[in-house]
């Protein structure tokens, strides 16, 4: 979080949340009421005064005031970072920039979906990136598979079946397990639609 934005805080520490004006799409980007903001200095700031409260609600942190976030999905979603080349070590990144280093669980859901639990929180894998993590699937035993294999296996997942698929990413390896989309939020105890709290001043 920005120097700046921790000194508003302690500054003006009771000043109302803001809810239905921010939200963030499966792509990782950020909307105020439903338009893309272009400014990549803005979308900048947002990212790196993103944080949730012990309610699982997400919020940007604007100065003092809290915005609060509508996700259309998860609260964080994953790219591969860089310009991938053929044979090199991947790198995950966070939609706010922040690299993963580790990975503490990975699922399929009922739409195909990739999910993955990091150190940064719980987030899809952006879908236009799903290809170039084939490398990362392996058997149980760390074999490798054919995309066949792997498609095969994403399939009995996205069934609600169990599959002998593992996901490595960098010196870790954990099982991927089937998850149904309705269940994620509160598998991860998030929100995604954070209402304004009754009795509370209302901030629009």
């Amino acid at each position: 979080m920005d120097d700046i934005v921790k000194q508003a805080i302690a500054k003006w520490p009771n000043v109302p949340g803001v809810f239905g004006w921010l939200s963030l799409d499966r792509r990782g980007a950020w909307l105020i009421r439903g338009e893309r903001i272009s400014n990549p200095l803005l979308a900048a700031f947002i990212s790196r005064n993103y944080e949730h409260d012990a309610a699982g609600r997400w919020f940007f942190q604007n100065g003092p005031q809290r915005v609060f976030v509508a996700l259309d999905y998860t609260p964080l979603v994953y790219h591969v970072g860089g310009n991938p080349v053929p044979g090199a070590p991947l790198t995950i990144e966070a939609h706010t920039g922040r690299t993963v280093a580790r990975i503490d669980g990975a699922w399929i859901d009922d739409a195909g979906i990739l999910l993955i639990a990091t150190e940064h929180g719980p987030g899809m894998i952006d879908d236009r990136d799903l290809e170039l993590l084939l490398p990362c699937f392996t058997g149980e035993r760390g074999t490798a598979l054919s995309e066949d294999a792997i498609a095969a296996a994403i399939e009995r997942l996205q069934d609600g079946s169990a599959a002998r698929l593992r996901f490595r990413y960098r010196e870790h390896a954990v099982p991927v397990l089937a998850i149904a989309s309705g269940d994620v939020p509160d598998k991860f105890g998030f929100v995604q639609r954070p209402g304004q709290p009754a009795g509370h001043e209302a901030c629009n």
